[in-house]
């Protein structure tokens, strides 16, 4: 009787590596428990302790915003405050929410946005309000003519200030979060998020102005300045800081898909989406200037064409993830590390909210069924990200990490192909044959070891080893359901743990998965 683990070494198929070499070296089995960590290797870092240096940053940051807190009041008076607060919250939700729908093919983690928010929010709007105060005051006495010192103060200074000020936040996280940083939509977010917060700042202070003006006059009703303040700033133009600050964003984005032997590109591209936002900024800004009709003319024929036009570019970098999805992950599929239905299933959004729907009601209580799709959403982000690694590492754009990067998140993906798996490979027959268990109640497959069939005459037999294919139109008197297999090939629930590498590399001895 032949060994079965010779059998399954030799039913391992071949995969595609990238630019046609042989990358034994670079994946082998999925590590350990505890060797599963990957930690990049950092150069000129002078805070060790993450304690510290998130201590420091979120001190630096309170700061800032108890500094802006007695500046508002100073200048808008206590109701006024509460007013422009009020009032300035009210896109803060709606912004976030579509810059969070952008990011959930591959989403950023939470710790990233709200330091973006709350930079902005913070540090760019207190560097903003010294900054052009100073300088409106300065140039205000160099000129003796208050009135030009505005303007120019507007139209030039604080284009240059704010949007420098902003775009810093976006450099940061490209600098120290640059594996949290791996493309266009993450530029986008990043921005827009920095953005919305310096916004509602930069709201809260013309509102309550506006409001102590009105106080100041009698005026109340829509004919109140806090009412056309209101109209202009959070009904017509909620997106003008974002829309300025995601040019920067963009140039980020590109910069970061961009091959490394490409340095000047990837230094250029930044600098030109800052120069973009300035100039779209001060273009903004310098509208009222241009006559009576200044500000709807910019604001029809610039502000609206820009906004569909960066609108369409996101959409489209979100779609392109999901075509990345499709176009890489089938190696990996073929190599034995996911199902071949998943790749399908993880390209589509409907297939990825069905899995994370049926992990959760295939559980038998509430507490299990959240962690269940807690752990398939988790899956889902891990393979967007190994996708995303595989495609820059075609573009060259990855560094010397390369290698321990993709061993950790197969790790991770392999940690959660229990629960994941079915749930995704089930998604996709679904997505695929609409309406297959309408009307009936679903099957769950986890610890079955009894194997059922839709109404569409599939059955689901399989287990999830290397050179074993899911028996799709297939009907047997029993057929074994996920965890299990028939012949030589060890399922996951059998114990073993196959060795599949998408790049072909030598076999390695079996060792049992990690729990």
């Amino acid at each position: 009787m032949s060994d079965p683990s010779t059998q399954q070494q030799q039913a391992r198929p071949a995969v595609p590596v990238l630019h046609e070499q042989r990358l034994d070296e670079v994946l082998g089995t999925a590590p350990e428990r505890g060797r599963g960590r990957y930690r990049p290797h950092r150069v000129g870092m002078v805070w060790r302790s993450k304690v510290f240096r998130a201590g420091a940053v979120i001190v630096a940051l309170a700061l800032c915003w108890l500094v802006i807190l007695a500046l508002v009041r100073e200048q808008t008076g206590p109701e006024g405050f509460l007013v422009g607060l009020g009032l300035a919250v009210l896109p803060v939700p709606l912004l976030m929410a579509a810059f969070r729908w952008l990011d959930r093919v591959e989403p950023g983690p939470w710790r990233n946005l709200l330091f973006s928010f709350a930079w902005g929010a913070c540090a760019a709007a207190l560097v903003a309000i010294i900054a052009n105060s100073f300088a409106t005051r300065w140039i205000a006495t160099a000129t003796a003519d208050p009135a030009s010192a505005d303007t120019l103060g507007a139209t030039v200074i604080a284009p240059v200030v704010e949007e420098s000020a902003k775009a810093a936040a976006v450099l940061l996280i490209f600098l120290f979060r640059r594996r949290e940083f791996s493309g266009v939509v993450d530029g986008v977010v990043v921005a827009g998020f920095t953005a919305t917060g310096f916004a509602f700042t930069e709201n809260i202070l013309y509102l309550g102005n506006a409001f102590g003006e009105d106080q100041q006059l009698g005026s109340s009703g829509f004919a109140s300045v806090t009412a056309g303040t209101f109209f202009v700033r959070i009904v017509m133009s909620p997106f003008a800081h974002p829309l300025f600050t995601v040019l920067t964003g963009l140039g980020f984005g590109f910069a970061a898909v961009s091959a490394r032997r490409h340095r000047a590109r990837r230094i250029a591209l930044p600098l030109l989406g800052l120069l973009l936002a300035m100039g779209l900024h001060a273009l903004w800004n310098g509208s009222s200037s241009f006559g009576p009709y200044g500000f709807y003319a910019v604001y029809g024929i610039v502000m609206v064409p820009a906004f569909g036009l960066v609108t369409w570019l996101a959409i489209w970098s979100r779609q392109r993830e999901l075509r990345t999805l499709a176009a890489e992950l089938p190696a990996y599929a073929a190599a034995g590390w996911l199902t071949p239905a998943e790749p399908s299933a993880l390209s589509s959004m409907r297939a990825r909210g069905m899995a994370r729907d049926l992990a959760r009601h295939w559980q038998p209580d509430r507490t299990r069924g959240r962690a269940a799709a807690r752990a398939v959403a988790e899956y889902e982000s891990f393979a967007t990200s190994l996708a995303g690694l595989r495609r820059r590492a075609r573009h060259g754009a990855v560094g010397p990490d390369f290698g321990a990067r993709e061993r950790e998140l197969l790790h991770h993906l392999w940690q959660r192909r229990e629960i994941a798996a079915p749930a995704l490979t089930h998604a996709a027959l679904l997505t695929a044959h609409p309406g297959a268990h309408h009307g009936r109640p679903l099957p769950t497959p986890y610890g079955t070891g009894n194997g059922y069939a839709n109404g569409y005459g599939y059955a689901y037999g399989t287990g999830y080893g290397p050179g074993h294919t899911p028996v799709y139109g297939q009907t047997h008197g029993h057929t074994p359901g996920y965890g299990h297999t028939q012949g030589p090939t060890p399922g996951y629930g059998s114990g073993a743990y196959p060795p599949p590498q998408p790049y072909g590399g030598a076999p390695h001895s079996h060792r049992r998965p990690p729990s």
